[in-house]
């Protein structure tokens, strides 16, 4: 999934950005390192030819390299297994808060100091939240 660009990425960023996946795209073609490593090496020397043109060429390189690059991508490319994409994205489940509110009395006796400050925080967000928005009308409580 591509990322939207929350700021103006500069030319030199964006050809960094360009090496390095090319680079991942080598890797995904190439499975014998040394056979990757000397394709490396070539688009290093690629990329090192053009190091010191002028701006205007260099837009124009970097078009023709995104270019380049999106015809020559891999049809199976490879993804870190965290990374989005890949295989354990987002696999880790974050279990949410009200939880711990269903742990048995001689489970939370095994963590006092911790169950103590909880309570202390919940109640201090309650009176945080009817700071901000109100106290819940009694009327609305009931069940509909």
């Amino acid at each position: 999934m591509a990322q939207v660009p929350l700021a103006i990425v500069s030319h030199k960023r964006q050809v960094c950005s360009l090496y390095k996946r090319a680079l991942r795209n080598l890797e995904a073609w190439y499975d014998r390192r040394n056979v990757y490593r000397y394709r490396a090496v070539q688009l290093r020397a690629r990329f090192d030819e053009n190091r010191n043109k002028d701006l205007g060429e260099g837009i124009r390189l970097l078009a023709c390299g995104q270019k380049e690059l999106f015809e020559t991508k891999h049809f199976q490319p490879k993804n870190f297994a965290n990374s989005a994409g890949g295989c354990a994205f987002e696999r880790e489940v974050i279990p949410p808060d009200w939880l711990l509110d269903y742990w048995h009395p001689l489970e939370k006796a095994q963590y006092p100091e911790y169950f103590a400050k909880r309570e202390q925080r919940k109640k201090e967000f309650v009176v945080w939240w009817e700071k901000q928005y109100g106290k819940p009308d009694p009327k609305d409580l009931g069940h509909h």
